[in-house]
């Protein structure tokens, strides 16, 4: 049953959660320290959303994007300086810190689902391109600036990033990325294919929003398997592949909504899909 206490959140929220119809608009609040990934609220408010999301037919699409001027400035750089939160403590602690901390986000990301497209409005900065590196499509206003900047700061990307970019951009593209730490402009992010789209700042949202109701008229069961091949298809072999396709495609067949499209296509009408396997 969903938890519809965790898709209702006041303006204090580190996440805000916005229903429009079949799609959810996320917006990180913590434009004073311009959406940065860090405290219990933040990571918990990540996993507690995604597992309403999950469990809730009705929603078929996300969106991902930030309050303020940027998406996502990455981690905390000032509790860096003063050794507090994540970063306290010697290699060990500081290994299951950020385990018990900032990594609770992709794994959230591998266990959601929906699909999620990433509105970036602004700088995605170190974790901050990472978090859009976890969304499924990007598309990004002509004001957002990328960074995979760890090594900037003396660190590495300690959160997954040179798990998910390589995915994203390729893997010379991501060297590039995160041995120099540069910025990368909306038009080279979208040469290298880190984004699907550069919009304007208005056009951001309605954009990001209406790609996300064009997904969202398809079936939402059949949405979340095709997610789940997609994300297998990251790490396991064709035979696995094929073995969890096939599996998928038999209880695809027995759906309502299966039914409903074919009906459709040859009634030559839009079809209406429900909730019901």
């Amino acid at each position: 049953m969903t938890d519809q206490n965790a898709l209702q959140t006041d303006n204090d929220a580190p996440i805000l959660v916005e229903k429009k119809g079949a799609v959810v608009l996320l917006i990180l609040n913590r434009p004073q320290t311009r959406n940065a990934l860090s405290g219990e609220e933040m990571f918990s408010a990540f996993e507690r959303i995604f597992s309403a999301l999950n469990e809730d037919l009705s929603i078929r699409a996300v969106v991902l994007t930030g309050m303020g001027s940027a998406f996502c400035s990455g981690g905390n750089v000032a509790q860096m300086r003063d050794k507090e939160g994540m970063f306290k403590g010697g290699p060990e602690e500081i290994a299951k810190n950020y385990w018990e901390g900032i990594q609770r986000i992709p794994m959230a990301f591998q266990n959601l689902r929906l699909p999620i497209i990433a509105a970036v409005n602004g700088p995605a900065i170190g974790a901050g391109n990472d978090l859009a590196c976890m969304c499924d499509i990007r598309i990004a206003s002509e004001s957002a600036v990328f960074a995979e900047s760890f090594v900037k700061v003396g660190i590495i990307p300690g959160d997954g990033g040179c798990w998910f970019l390589p995915r994203v951009v390729g893997y010379a593209r991501a060297a590039e990325m995160a041995f120099t730490g540069e910025n990368v402009s909306a038009q080279e992010a979208l040469q290298i294919g880190l984004v699907s789209k550069v919009v304007s700042s208005q056009e951001l949202l309605n954009e990001a929003l209406g790609l996300a109701a064009k997904i969202a008229k398809n079936p939402p069961q059949v949405l979340r398997w095709t997610k789940e091949l997609l994300q297998q298809s990251r790490t396991c072999s064709l035979p696995e592949a094929l073995k969890r396709a096939g599996e998928l495609q038999g209880l695809a067949h027995q759906t309502a909504d299966h039914k409903e499209a074919l009906a459709a296509f040859f009634e030559k009408r839009s079809p209406v899909f429900g909730q019901t396997l």
